[in-house]
């Protein structure tokens, strides 16, 4: 049976209140939305093993080991801390990772770019892929990209425009959106999700965050990726179906291979 896959999401972080305490039941809620399987994403080290503990508990969840770009306390992960933990067959990927200019201050930029610039050498040591979180950095994200000769990652929750989804996938990456095109003033992004070819393309939720019409306003959860492949295949003309097939077979090969 085909499913969905959420290529990114934060499930050791979502409220399972809705779900009597149990993730067995937010699991299952989102399979009965077609959800098969999901990426959990590391955000800082100390967050970790519990990101590892939920995938190793279910055949249905993966990993990644990361930073965030905003996370300022704690450890700082060394390219050889990375590649060590990446080493667990759950790992899937490197990252979250990436710029951001727009919760960043100026002064932290050259930390970021350093730390983005350690994950990339660490996906390259480890042959994993990159998560890669942007936000109005476009033009030193596509910089580091390019100096570090970056072919194996994707842009996620992407919310920049056509000329940075199209410098992205020249250089190869995929390109995931989030529930943010389903809102009503995302109108850019919306174009952007009409021309990324389909064989690049990535669904997610970034659950607990950011969630879709019609629960926007509400906690997100991983089944809700529904929603944003049902809008996405809406606007490109195109089944449910085969937006289903394609982002599927489009993680498996960026994170599964």
């Amino acid at each position: 049976m085909s499913f969905l896959v959420d290529s990114h999401c934060h499930i050791d972080r979502i409220d399972l209140a809705p779900f009597d305490g149990r993730m067995d039941n937010a699991i299952a809620a989102a399979k009965s939305l077609g959800v098969g399987h999901m990426l959990c994403v590391c955000i800082d080290m100390e967050n970790f093993d519990q990101v590892l503990k939920i995938a190793e508990q279910y055949d249905c969840v993966s990993a990644s080991v990361g930073k965030h770009p905003t996370e300022l306390e704690g450890i700082e992960p060394t390219v050889e801390m990375l590649v060590e933990k990446a080493a667990h067959p759950k790992v899937v990927a490197i990252g979250e990772t990436g710029l951001d200019y727009f919760h960043g201050k100026e002064h932290e930029r050259e930390a970021q770019k350093a730390r983005f610039i350690r994950h990339i050498a660490a996906s390259k040591t480890c042959k994993k892929p990159l998560i890669i979180h942007t936000r109005q950095a476009q033009e030193d994200t596509i910089a580091i990209l390019k100096s570090e000769q970056v072919d194996s990652a994707v842009f996620h929750c992407f919310t920049e425009d056509w000329d940075m989804a199209k410098q992205g996938l020249d250089l190869g990456l995929y390109i995931s959106f989030s529930g943010i095109v389903t809102f009503k003033n995302a109108e850019t992004l919306k174009e952007v999700a009409k021309k990324v070819p389909l064989d690049r393309l990535l669904v997610e939720t970034d659950a607990p965050y950011l969630t879709p019409v019609p629960y926007r306003g509400k906690p997100n959860q991983p089944g809700y990726t529904r929603y944003v492949a049902e809008y996405i295949a809406e606007l490109r003309g195109i089944s449910y179906e085969t937006l289903r097939d394609a982002t599927t077979e489009n993680f498996n090969r960026l994170f599964m291979a």
